[in-house]
């Protein structure tokens, strides 16, 4: 994981996948996130909260830890650290997904 740019997953099969901190952070699979996500798409003049000021700049990741073999754990410099990111959701949120599936 480069903290300031996104995560890179070599995938078995040999693709590989590229996430930025923003994008994972807007798709993180938490509850608040999830719901958020869907209250925008159900009613898109909805009300974004302001997300909480970043003391030491952009938005990074301040670090990555496994969760068992089935996930990433994702600490971001706004606070946010509850979305577990499975190696399934993953693949689903893939910003550029395989054409030949």
């Amino acid at each position: 994981m480069q903290k300031d740019r996104g995560l890179t997953v070599h995938w078995a099969g040999g693709k590989k996948s590229f996430y930025p901190v923003a994008y994972l952070r807007r798709m993180s699979p938490s509850a608040e996130v999830r719901a958020l996500r869907e209250e925008l798409a159900s009613n898109p003049l909805a009300v974004v909260p302001a997300a909480p000021p970043h003391a030491d700049g952009p938005l990074t990741a301040l670090g990555a830890e496994l969760v068992g073999n089935y996930a990433v754990r994702i600490s971001f410099s706004d606070g946010h650290q509850t979305g577990i990111y499975s190696w399934e959701y993953l693949q689903e949120i893939d910003p550029e997904p395989d054409d030949t599936g």
